[in-house]
């Protein structure tokens, strides 16, 4: 969204490859002036101090990868020491001010535009990041007993109406979810601390149709199918949230290799609860283990063993998939 607002040429890992090496692919691939990267929260610290970076935009902090990735508070933690000593150069941290983790991280970092969006995970903050007790949640507005709480905001969303400092412009964006709203509003608010015109910028973020294939319909073997990339609890509750309220046909694709993680446990934080009414049909590698997710929420499935039984009705239909098995359904299916 950051590139799609701020137009021309920019260099970009466009491909999602964020960690060391894909930046070194992308920074090597092009020598624009204007560069925007995707990166690996492990790897914030190292590509501050490689790149010096203008602007930071925080989005969230949730669990992911339960096998090898660090606790959520510990992520943060360590966040909040890069930034803090980040003073060197004129950086400006663009940060969702309703996740309590992020304000954590970014609480001593000396330019903050806080950011009032919507905010549809909350379960890895419901205790404070610097006394333990919890977290009081009220709407958008969070605080504690010891004084730690949710700072104004200077960018705030409501409905479709971005108001940043004094400007305001209208969102009307081709892709779907409250979640790329606020996606949305954070990269038009780093867009707005480099100077770019936002009735500019907007046009951009607007017309943006999918991202690497996320959200992009596809066609394989004479049907229609959406996809959603859905990766942990927080992205499972985010595309949960587009899927409509009627007893359409959904796919759940889960596997859990190295680039996904091994451990699928997280499976049993997701409120599939949502998906009752739908008959769902389990894919991938891992296929008994949503199923039997899915039947404990009270939801009719199908596992599928072999593909040619999706063949059997030509609707369309939508297809939520984590890492790996989203890449498998791109690379079969056409634009």
């Amino acid at each position: 969204m950051v590139v799609a607002g701020w137009g021309g040429a920019v260099t970009t890992n466009q491909t999602g490859a964020n960690m060391p090496a894909g930046h070194v692919a992308a920074l090597s691939a092009d020598v624009n002036e204007r560069t925007v990267l995707e990166v690996d929260e492990a790897w914030l610290a190292d590509v501050l101090e490689a790149t010096h970076a203008r602007v930071v935009i925080l989005l969230n902090l949730s669990r992911d990868q339960l096998d090898r990735a660090n606790e959520v508070r510990h992520m943060a933690e360590r966040w909040c020491r890069a930034l803090a000593t980040q003073r060197d150069w004129p950086l400006s941290v663009v940060a969702n001010a309703n996740d309590p983790m992020i304000v954590y991280a970014a609480r001593d970092t000396a330019h903050v535009l806080w950011c009032d969006v919507p905010t549809n995970w909350l379960a890895d903050a419901l205790s404070c990041p610097v006394c333990t007790a919890i977290v009081q949640f009220h709407g958008r507005d969070w605080w504690c007993a010891c004084g730690f709480r949710r700072p104004n905001s200077m960018t705030t969303l409501l409905a479709d109406t971005l108001q940043i400092g004094g400007d305001e412009v209208a969102l009307d964006l081709a892709v779907p979810g409250d979640f790329n709203r606020a996606n949305a509003a954070m990269a038009l608010s780093a867009l707005y601390e480099l100077g770019e015109p936002l009735a500019l910028a907007v046009q951009g973020v607007n017309a943006l149709q999918s991202v690497a294939g996320r959200f992009s319909l596809r066609h394989w073997r004479g049907r229609d199918v959406r996809l959603l990339l859905a990766k942990n609890p927080a992205g499972f509750s985010a595309m949960l949230s587009t899927v409509p309220t009627d007893n359409s046909e959904v796919w759940v694709a889960i596997n859990a290799r190295v680039a996904d993680g091994r451990d699928p446990s997280w499976l049993y934080d997701i409120d599939f609860e949502s998906l009752r009414g739908h008959h769902v049909r389990c894919l991938g590698d891992r296929r008994l283990d949503i199923a039997t997710r899915l039947d404990y929420a009270g939801v009719g499935v199908d596992v599928v063993d072999d593909e040619l039984e999706l063949l059997t009705d030509q609707s369309s239909v939508l297809l939520l998939a984590n890492y790996t098995a989203f890449a498998e359904w791109m690379a079969r299916s056409q634009p």
